[in-house]
């Protein structure tokens, strides 16, 4: 969440942007699609794929990667409709994917019979674009119809589209939002909330919408009527409705420059009411019998109570009395929430290991019990329903592989799937490790490889690092297909080859709740690079692995994280893949949606925050007299998210003081990098060959020899 700057009685002085810019040599690189910037793109493409692809490993980590993305072996993920499951498909017959669903009866026999809705690949051809499955929004209840929101080429601009779920079609002259950043939601079946480009002047300085209108059939979207306008200096304005059973409870979420802080305003008949008066720095997750559960992130006093950051808390919407639902100790951190028809489901980390608690509102009271799942694992909520008292929960680890659960009302389990083994997991074990912070803060990661390789040491180990609003970095098997640090694809191609994989719990995550979060915000950031470098440190002097046998892995950013560590600790690793990253933090505001990331890192347009982001921003950190090891940049044209203009212009640079790099640059995908199946294989063949290449040599110059 995003929120407003707060006047501090703080005088502050405004750099001047202008000529900072004029000194920057590569801002031709910021033209996103000027033929000189894409002709760059293209050599250094070219380049890259000639080093990283002509050797038959390449050809081996492809087929890996496509086997793996396109298994019919996957355990489906989606959403309750009603009495029914819809999932999104992709394998090697849907490249693009297909919408399907099934009844939920049929999915909890584990062998669902499946109806397609939707065959994006098909509409792709027939309409001859480059659609993008992005998601849907089905009404519910009695109610046939359906948003589908798709995208050109993957990227965040997306269009949405009115859709029948009795004669599988889009519906003729229905609602149709045409392509910007927008938010959608019914109001009810002939209403459409809608906040998106609605000309000059509707977008905040981030570029996301200000202002949300009333749009009912029969009438032009440009006659829709406005509800509320936000400032433009917040981030976003979105629509979003919760709801209760057959009650619907429609709110606007607005969003302000600080991404932390947050204002919740209801729609009543049709116009803006109050805001709910609660803290800026909360979560609004959902509506149980009229009262309205908030995930907090900053302590609360009420005259009912006072209560903590982290905590769960349920306001009664009518009288405006508050209610504990769940407190987390010092060691635990609510990951998610689900909402059900009777009460709340909480996905729990417990020291980073994941419990899954039901609590039920009866008699005025909150009643917790917990689901029975297997220990020392990733437990997630798969699917609740607000209609529903029975929901959808999954249990994994990096070498366990998914087992999907349907969890009754009285909490009895019944295995719906289990995902066959894409990778053989037998000697390979997982283990939380602990290391000690640059301010004394105790650090926990986990180590995964097979025995004999750990037992051995001096292992080549990737350590993947994210450290950032709130995410959690867990050690899942399959449920993230874009990041392929995790599970699958990095056993089937990093630890059967004999590496070793380490993910780290970053101050800046989400992985002990809000302050481990706003522990790294800001003038503080330094310290999840100083978690990031700790970790490396760790594995080093346990003999884990060895400085010139290290690799890093982040993006997004995880990039950013990855950009400090090339300038400020290129001596811990031999290998850095940097994806879609933030590196230009001199700029990062001004490009695309980056002004809505100041609440994380600060202004640096305001000398004062300037002083301490100048000091880790990677792209002003680059020392031409530095040993810098070659480093992987991967990242999109398309993406409209983070600029490709980070990473163009850091290798640039790089390319001018004469350091070795690999860039790749893939002129489809939005942030995820990738537009389908065959393109994230392809990226990640290329990372995990480049990984190989640099830190085990001896596999790739002999894969080179055999090859010829």
């Amino acid at each position: 969440m995003i929120s407003r700057l707060i006047a501090t009685g703080v005088s502050v002085t405004i750099l001047a942007g202008a000529a900072l810019a004029d000194s920057d040599p590569y801002l031709w690189l910021e033209e996103i699609e000027s033929d000189r910037a894409l002709n760059w793109v293209r050599g250094q493409n070219a380049e890259t794929f000639g080093e990283l692809t002509d050797n038959s490993l390449y050809e081996d980590l492809y087929a890996e990667a496509l086997s793996i993305l396109n298994s019919d072996a996957r355990i489906p993920e989606g959403r309750i409709v009603g009495d029914d499951f819809h999932s999104f498909w992709q394998d090697e017959q849907y490249v693009r994917g297909v919408w399907r669903r099934t009844s939920l009866a049929s999915l909890i026999t584990g062998e669902p019979d499946w109806d397609i809705v939707l065959d994006i690949g098909a509409l792709a051809d027939e309409e001859h674009e480059n659609w993008v499955y992005s998601g849907i929004d089905c009404l519910g209840g009695d109610s046939d119809r359906c948003l589908v929101e798709l995208s050109i080429g993957g990227k965040d601009e997306s269009i949405y589209r009115e859709f029948s779920l009795d004669t599988l079609e889009f519906v003729d002259t229905g609602f149709y939002v045409p392509e910007a950043k927008s938010n959608v939601a019914w109001l009810d079946e002939d209403a459409l909330l809608v906040a998106t480009d609605w000309g000059d002047g509707s977008l905040t300085m981030s570029g996301y919408a200000r202002e949300t209108r009333l749009w009912r059939r029969g009438t032009e979207i440009e006659d829709a009527t406005t509800v509320f306008v936000a400032d433009t200096q917040d981030t976003l304005l979105a629509p979003v409705v919760f709801h209760a059973g057959d009650d619907a409870h429609p709110y606007l979420v607005r969003l302000y420059a600080d991404w932390n802080e947050t204002q919740y305003i209801p729609v009543v008949d049709g116009d803006a009411g109050d805001p709910l008066d609660v803290p800026l720095r909360v979560s609004f997750q959902g509506v149980v019998q009229g009262r309205a559960i908030l995930h907090l992130e900053q302590d609360w006093q009420t005259d009912d109570g006072d209560y903590s950051a982290g905590d769960i808390v349920a306001l009664n919407l009518d009288s405006g009395a508050t209610t504990l639902v769940f407190s987390p100790n010092d060691r635990q951190a609510v990951n998610d929430v689900g909402i059900g028809l009777g009460g709340v489901y909480v996905e729990l980390l417990d020291n980073v290991i994941g419990r899954i608690q039901r609590i039920d509102f009866d008699d005025g009271a909150w009643t917790a019990s917990t689901i029975a799942l297997p220990d020392n694992g990733v437990a997630l909520l798969a699917a609740t329903s607000s209609s529903r008292d029975d929901l959808l929960v999954s249990y994994e680890s990096s070498i366990q592989p998914t087992t999907l659960y349907h969890v009754s009302p009285d909490n009895e389990l019944s295995t719906v799937a289990s995902l066959e083994p894409l990778y053989d997991a037998t000697d390979v074990v997982i283990r939380q490790e602990f290391a000690t912070s640059a301010d004394g803060t105790e650090v926990p990661y986990f180590l995964i490889g097979r025995q004999d390789v750990l037992e051995a040491g001096d292992a080549p180990a990737i350590l993947y690092g994210y450290g950032g609003f709130q995410i959690s970095i867990l050690p899942v098997y399959y449920s993230d297909p874009s990041r392929p640090q995790h599970g699958a694809l990095a056993g089937r191609m990093w630890l059967s080859r004999g590496g070793v994989l380490a993910l780290a719990t970053l101050r800046g995550g989400g992985e002990f709740g809000p302050t481990w979060h706003q522990a790294a915000l800001r003038e503080n950031r330094q310290r999840a690079y100083d978690d990031y470098f700790a970790i490396a440190e760790h594995m080093i002097e346990t003999g884990v692995t060895s400085s010139n046998r290290l690799g890093a892995l982040g993006r997004s950013n995880g990039g950013l994280l990855l950009g400090v560590a090339l300038t400020q600790r290129p001596d811990l690793f031999a290998a850095l893949d940097i994806g879609v990253p933030l590196l230009d933090m001199r700029r990062y505001s001004q490009l695309l949606a980056g002004s809505s990331w100041m609440g994380e890192y600060g202004n640096p347009d305001v000398e004062e925050d300037w002083e301490f982001i100048s000091q880790y921003s990677p792209y002003q950190n680059i020392d031409e007299s530095a040993d810098y090891p070659p480093v992987l940049f991967y990242t999109s044209t398309k993406d409209d998210r983070v600029h490709p203009g980070h990473a163009r212009k850091m290798a640039a640079q790089l390319e001018e003081y004469g350091f070795d790099f690999f860039y790749y640059e893939n002129i489809e995908g939005g942030h995820g990098g990738t537009a389908n199946q065959d393109q994230l294989a392809m990226r990640t063949a290329l990372e995990y060959a480049y990984f190989i290449r640099m830190l085990m040599p001896a596999v790739w110059d002999r894969q080179a020899s055999d090859q010829e």
